[in-house]
């Protein structure tokens, strides 16, 4: 008979009787079976199989379908509101855990479980607009969706207003059906999708990097599992620790009490070597959580960090591919379709459209611009578009010299330098940031977001111009666009922030 076996099953009940009222019943029902499971195991009748083995059995049997198949989860999970009966979490984690023994690439997967889990919120966001919230009440109980948990999400959104969408990726229940919501209430779709790339990204990466790091170190965590509960107690205390740190917090009184203390602390004389950067700190802090909220201002800063987070991670995460494995999965399979797309007049116009992106065009633009601008006294936007453009360059440029990486060898123009990222398609995204400067600066301009849009359809021709030419990889046109977007957005929420501060007198 096993004693640890019997302790956790209690702890599990214990935590499962205090909390009844508030877990869904996949979670109940999910505890109940783990702590019979337990009880069964401590009697000693029953051995658990070999939990390694088993986890590398899957990973062999899965395969390259784990892409399918935790993409698709994470579509069904509020396209369908799979995420009412059975959470994608365990998918994700599952996905982890195969990417982990080196079956498929992590990179990879999170890129197609992000966006399988957007594309799955714009849909549920769909019906939700079509349907209306009366289709949930009629049909609620085919997706276990009851009155009483209408009534949760619903309190869920008027607490937290569109940063439901981003926090609610992490609340099960809330995640199933807040897009719904959020197209029947008639949130704008543009308010919408910032926040929802965000979640959809932070969500996917998190639980696909746990199953991850487990699956990578599987047998470092049974070995130490084996060798006590040190762990789980550590565990157990640092979970109890931040339920009631925040509890205490919700109350007024006491987070009123916290400020009061830390500002006595601060007039400490230990601590007046680091005041001034911590009272400075403090502007900024409060600028976060005032533009990461409903409303025009956090709509601002909310599209440029889902900017800077989806260019990040195409500009980052190749980087790691290439560096790993030489080429990403789809890299010979798009140079394969150049190849036989080939037609002369095909290659005329490439050359042609591909002159749009090349560095000393764009250079000379963004040189001229950006002091027409500074003489208009437009000195934000100037800001944006110069500096923004030199951070793009020399991102394009570091990774270049860091990976040296080959270009095709069917090249069909003469290139220079290393593949990595395709700077033509990186510079060409230059395009986008001068319509959107043109629209809000230019009178004749403004209200004309059309011109965004073609914008955008010429950085992608480039793009593909490249692949046509043959002068480099699908991956090296992502990674480039991917820095652009980086390093514009970058420089753009630099100068939201120091400009809030400037009108609002620094810190306060």
């Amino acid at each position: 008979m096993k004693v640890g076996p019997y302790v956790i099953a209690a702890l599990i009940a214990l935590f499962l009787i205090r909390r009844r009222r508030h877990l869904e019943p996949t979670l109940l029902a999910g505890g109940a079976l783990v702590i019979v499971g337990l009880c069964v195991y401590g009697t000693g009748l029953i051995k658990f199989p070999d939990v390694e083995q088993l986890l590398l059995d899957v990973g062999d049997s899965l395969g390259r379908w784990t892409y399918l198949l935790v993409a698709g989860f994470a579509f069904l999970e509020t396209g369908a509101f799979i995420g009412l009966i059975a959470p994608g979490e365990t998918a994700m984690i599952l996905g982890g855990v195969v990417a982990g023994q080196g079956t498929i690439s992590i990179i990879t997967l999170i890129a197609v479980t992000w966006a399988a889990a957007v594309a799955g919120d714009c849909l549920s966001y769909w019906l939700g607009r079509r349907l209306g919230r009366q289709f949930i009440v009629r049909h609620g109980a085919r997706f276990q969706m009851t009155e009483d948990r209408l009534a949760t999400v619903e309190q869920f959104f008027d607490r937290h207003g569109g940063k439901a969408i981003l926090i609610g990726r992490f609340v099960g229940l809330v995640r199933a059906i807040a897009p719904f919501l959020a197209g029947s209430g008639r949130m704008s779709f543009r308010r919408f999708i910032p926040y929802d790339v965000l979640g959809a990204g932070l969500w996917a990466t998190t639980f696909l990097m746990l199953g991850y790091l487990f699956g990578r170190s599987l047998g470092t965590v049974l070995k130490v599992a084996k060798q006590g509960a040190l762990g789980l107690g550590i565990a157990i205390s640092a979970v109890f620790a931040v339920v009631w740190l925040v509890r205490h917090l919700r109350v007024p009184e006491n987070r009123e009490a916290v400020r009061v203390r830390f500002e006595a602390a601060l007039e400490r004389p230990y601590m007046r070597p680091v005041r001034p950067l911590v009272l400075w700190l403090r502007g900024p802090a409060r600028f976060l959580l005032a533009r990461l909220t409903p409303g025009q201002l956090g709509l601002e800063l909310t599209t440029l960090l889902a900017i800077a987070a989806v260019g990040s991670f195409a500009y980052i995460g190749y980087w790691i591919v290439i560096a790993q494995n030489g080429y990403a999965a789809a890299d010979r399979v798009v140079n394969g379709w150049a190849v036989d797309a080939y037609a002369p007049a095909g290659e005329h116009a490439a050359k042609v459209l591909t002159w749009l992106g090349a560095p000393l065009v764009i250079e000379v633009l963004v040189v001229t611009v950006t002091l027409a601008l500074a003489l208009r006294r437009r000195v934000l936007e100037a800001i944006v578009l110069g500096a923004g453009f030199a951070l793009t360059f020399a991102l394009v440029q570091i990774a270049k010299h860091a990976l040296d990486r080959p270009r095709p060898s069917n090249a069909l123009v003469e290139a220079h330098g290393a593949a990595y990222p395709s700077g033509h398609a990186a510079y060409a995204m230059t395009w986008i940031v001068l319509a959107i400067i043109g629209v809000r600066v230019v009178p004749a301009l403004r209200g004309r977001w059309w011109l965004v849009v073609v914008a955008c359809v010429v950085a992608v021709l480039v793009g593909a111009t490249r692949l046509y030419l043959r002068v480099h990889w699908f991956s090296d046109v992502l990674g480039g666009e991917g820095a652009a977007a980086l390093g514009f957005s970058l420089v753009a929420v630099v100068t939201l922030v120091v400009t809030h501060l400037r009108q609002n007198g620094g810190a306060q």
